[in-house]
C-alpha cells in the first residue's frame, strides 16, 4: 500500500486508520530483539481503574505479534486478563489456583491465546478468591509463584516474556507476582490522585527486595487514561516524568473507548481495532519495553 500524506489527492481518515491496521496486522517487517534472558514482569498498582490488566494483555499482544513468545499468568481472581486473550476461565479449568496448590504445573494450565499463536495464558477462576487464606498456612508461602516458573515445565513453553497480571491489593498473591518477577511495571492513571497510594506499594516493593527478592527493581513506568485534552493529564504527565525520570515509557495511553470496549468482545485493542490510536500506543509502548531491555543487555 503507496503512503498518503495529509495534502495527497484522495487521504482521508478512514485511509489513515487503514493503513496504521495494516501495520498492526502485517509486522514482518519491524522485528523486536529478543531479550538474552526471559524476563519476567509484574504489573501492579494497589488502585484499581489504572489500566492494569488492559495494560497487561495488549503489552503481551504486542510483544507477540512480532513474533517474541509471551505467557501471561492472570493472578486477578476477576480473571479479567483471562476473559481479554479469549481464554476459558469457569471453574474447574486448570488455572493459577491449582498451580499455586502444586497440583499441576504451569504447562498444563497454561492455554494458548487466541489472540495469537505466541500469546499464552495460564487462566485465574473464582476459586482463586479464596486462595490467600490457603497460603497462609503452607510452606514458603511467597515465593509459590516463583517455584511454579523456575521449574522444567516452563521450558516447554520457553516464553521470551512473561507478564504477571495483579489483583488491586497488595495482599499475598501479589506478594507472590513480585517474588516471582525480576521487574515491576507500574501504569499510573493521568488523572488527579495519580500518585495517591503509590508510596505504599513503592514500600512493599522495597520490602520484597531487602527480604524475599534483592533482584527485584522498579524498571517501568506506563502513564495510562491521557487525555490530551485536558490540561490535568499534562500536569500528572509532567509529575510523574519529573519523578520517575526515564523509568517512564515516553509513550503514553490515551483514554480510549475501543481499548474499553475490546475486553467485552473476548479480545485486545490490537484485534479489536487495530488501527485506533489505543492499539497503536499499546503497540508502542510493547516496542519501547523491548528495546529498553536490549539496551540494558549491551550497556
Amino acid at each position: 500500500m503507496s503512503s498518503f500524506g495529509r495534502d495527497d489527492i484522495g487521504w482521508t481518515p478512514i485511509m489513515e486508520e487503514a493503513q496504521r491496521a495494516t501495520r498492526v496486522l502485517h509486522p514482518e517487517a519491524l522485528e523486536l530483539p529478543r531479550p538474552s534472558r526471559r524476563r519476567i514482569i509484574t504489573v501492579a498498582n494497589q488502585k484499581g481503574g489504572v489500566g492494569k490488566t488492559t495494560s497487561t494483555v495488549n503489552l503481551a499482544a504486542g510483544l507477540a505479534l512480532h513474533g517474541l513468545k509471551v505467557l501471561v499468568i492472570d493472578l486477578d481472581p476477576q480473571g479479567n486478563a483471562s476473559t481479554a486473550l479469549g481464554v476459558e476461565h469457569r471453574s474447574g479449568v486448570p488455572s493459577v489456583y491449582e498451580v499455586l496448590l502444586g497440583e499441576i504445573n504451569i504447562a498444563d494450565a497454561a492455554a494458548q491465546s487466541t489472540q495469537s499463536k505466541n500469546l499464552w495464558c495460564v487462566p485465574a477462576t473464582i476459586d482463586l478468591a479464596g486462595s490467600e487464606i490457603e497460603l497462609v498456612t503452607m510452606v514458603a508461602r511467597e515465593g509459590r509463584l516463583k517455584e511454579a516458573l523456575n521449574s522444567e515445565a516452563v521450558e516447554q513453553l520457553a516464553p521470551d516474556y512473561v507478564f504477571i497480571d495483579c489483583p488491586p491489593s497488595l495482599g499475598l498473591l501479589t506478594v507472590n507476582a513480585m517474588v516471582a518477577a525480576h521487574e515491576v511495571l507500574i501504569p499510573i492513571q493521568c488523572e488527579y490522585y495519580a500518585l495517591e497510594g503509590l508510596g505504599q506499594l513503592l514500600r512493599n516493593i522495597e520490602l520484597v527486595q531487602a527480604h524475599l527478592n534483592p533482584a527485584l527493581w522498579v524498571s517501568t513506568i506506563l502513564l495510562t487514561m491521557y487525555d490530551g485534552r485536558t490540561k490535568l493529564a499534562d500536569q500528572v504527565t509532567a509529575e510523574v516524568r519529573g519523578h520517575f525520570g526515564d523509568l517512564a515509557l515516553r509513550t503514553v495511553i490515551p483514554r480510549s473507548v475501543k481499548i474499553s470496549e475490546a475486553p467485552g468482545f473476548g479480545q485486545t485493542v490490537l484485534t479489536y481495532d487495530p488501527g485506533s490510536r489505543g492499539s497503536m500506543s499499546y503497540l508502542d509502548a510493547a516496542r519501547e519495553i523491548a528495546e529498553r531491555g536490549a539496551e540494558r543487555k549491551t550497556a
